[in-house]
């Protein structure tokens, strides 16, 4: 009786993660790689978008601008490191202050520029090639990620809670702003708990970028939670 006692309440739980789950990807779950427009991919391109977008991040800026300068930047026509490498630095503090990214604009800058020249000379202008040279380790990437101008270990994190959904070798990558957005929703503070209930690379990137908002974001936890009891 004990034994059957506890397997219902063990499936109680497990329903109501699986509910605040649900809610949760409904409310916050786009990651912030589509936020600025990136269709992620494990291609050269997109991949040079995220750690683009990563570099942005990193500041101590909103995560709002951060994803609009990456758009500018974008829409500016540098999409490739040899695009980046080959604009003025005029032109892009420009683009970053269109995305209103003024604060860093000169320093990020010079750190995109010369991230750009280091990801063509090194790995020939594809992060898959220093994936490769990680042997798919996810904290030798992060290692190399971090030689990267502006990426330091919040960086690398950012670039591969996203990626996991195309790298499935990285997977699972939950760091602590994750688990401490699960925890302010009562879900598995733990990786193995959370990447059994999100279940695919991509839900797990999707599921991520969720908890980071909910980790600094009261109201976004508040917002899961009514949704989930509703």
């Amino acid at each position: 009786m004990a034994d059957k006692d506890a397997e219902k309440d063990a499936d109680k739980d497990a329903d109501k993660d699986r509910g605040v789950l649900d809610a949760l990807l409904e409310q916050c779950g786009q990651t912030f790689a589509a936020e600025a427009g990136i269709r992620l991919a494990d291609r050269p391109r997109p991949l040079y978008q995220l750690l683009v977008l990563a570099t942005l991040l990193s500041a101590r800026i909103s995560s709002g601008v951060a994803v609009a300068a990456a758009r500018e930047l974008f829409a500016a026509g540098y999409r490739t490191p040899r695009d980046m490498a080959r604009a003025s630095w005029q032109d892009r503090v420009d683009a970053l202050g269109r995305g209103h990214y003024r604060r860093y604009d000169e320093r990020t800058s010079t750190m995109l520029g010369r991230g750009a020249e280091l990801l063509l000379d090194r790995w020939k202008g594809d992060l898959r090639r220093l994936r490769d040279e990680a042997g798919g380790d996810p904290g030798r990437i992060g290692e190399l990620l971090r030689e990267f101008p502006g990426i330091g270990p919040t960086g690398a994190d950012i670039f591969l809670r996203e990626v996991q959904g195309v790298w499935p070798q990285v997977a699972p990558h939950l760091d602590g702003r994750v688990l401490d957005g699960a925890a302010r929703l009562g879900l598995p503070r733990q990786e193995r708990g959370l990447a059994r209930l999100a279940g695919s690379g991509d839900e797990l990137a999707r599921l991520s970028a969720a908890l980071v908002r909910v980790s600094t974001s009261k109201k976004a936890a508040d917002e899961v939670r009514s949704a989930a009891a509703g």
